[in-house]
């Protein structure tokens, strides 16, 4: 059944998170405390959303970054908040399942 969403919707190409994790990145859960604690990507830490604009030194000197949320919105933001404040190695791994996929 995914495959046939896949053909119609096309796929994501993960290789770049990939790499980032293999090369140890900043793994960064945007959602919730609640959520959070609901399950995440091993390793990752929380930092919410509208948490992100006062938590900006623990990205500085980060060589790569992946933030991640529920469904990719809230990271896409969370991307542009970081990059708007100079720091640029930020990828948007889109949803937690699929960086939580791709750490194990």
């Amino acid at each position: 059944m995914l495959s046939v969403f896949k053909k119609f919707f096309g796929t994501t190409d993960d290789t770049p998170v990939k790499n980032a994790i293999a090369n140890g990145a900043f793994l960064v859960d945007v959602r919730t405390p609640s959520e959070f604690s609901g399950g995440s990507a091993k390793g990752a830490v929380n930092i919410p959303l509208d948490k992100i604009q006062a938590q900006l030194a623990k990205f500085k000197g980060r060589k790569n970054i992946v933030v991640f949320c529920r469904s990719g919105n809230r990271s896409s933001q969370a991307k542009r908040i970081l990059e708007q404040n100079g720091i640029q190695n930020v990828i948007n791994g889109g949803t937690w399942q699929n960086v939580a996929n791709l750490v194990m």
